[in-house]
């Protein structure tokens, strides 16, 4: 970022390359559609064009990015309080991953039930884990909160999907 920011133009498409998929799929599973999610990536990537000669390599860009994502989309959702329901479909990845591969769309569909049924904070930290991969320093950075509590946050949502993935198992007409 330091050199996109010192002018260096292939350096920006290098971060963008790596950080796209994982930034976009972020924003498909906030917000539940993909014309919402569009929007959002690309406004997103304005801002950080724009903030790029106020950024500093005290954190890593990657948190610095989410950071940026994640005020777009709270201020997204403040802006339009949603109104539709999201479906498990919107929330499975399309790509084809080894989990997806051998947890079959009827377990990837209960999977994305569980995640959408999560309260936002819970919802929000295990996908800044999921989708970038951030520790949990940096996703109580981008969040605004002290790392014990994104700490607790993701260990609720664990908790919560496991319970809704085990009971969806003992319903009667799941799995074989």
């Amino acid at each position: 970022m330091e050199a996109y920011a010192g002018g260096d133009v292939s350096a920006f498409e290098r971060l963008y390359a790596r950080h796209r998929g994982p930034l976009y799929r972020y924003f498909l599973r906030q917000a539940g559609d993909a014309a919402t999610a569009n929007d959002l990536y690309q406004g997103s990537w304005e801002k950080i064009i724009r903030a790029r000669l106020k950024y500093t390599a005290s954190a890593p860009f990657k948190a610095w990015m989410y950071r940026i994502a994640r005020n777009h989309l709270v201020d997204h959702f403040r802006r339009s309080r949603p109104t539709a329901v999201l479906e498990p479909e919107s929330i499975a990845s399309d790509t084809a991953g080894p989990e997806r591969i051998m947890m079959g769309d009827q377990a990837a569909a209960g999977l994305a039930l569980a995640v959408q049924r999560l309260p936002p904070e819970q919802k929000d930290a295990l996908l800044l884990k999921l989708e970038s991969g951030l520790d949990l320093q940096s996703i109580a950075e981008v969040t605004g909160v002290n790392p014990e509590t994104a700490k607790s946050r993701l260990r609720y949502a664990l908790d919560k999907v496991r319970t809704s993935l085990a009971n969806a198992d003992k319903e009667p007409g799941a799995g074989p």
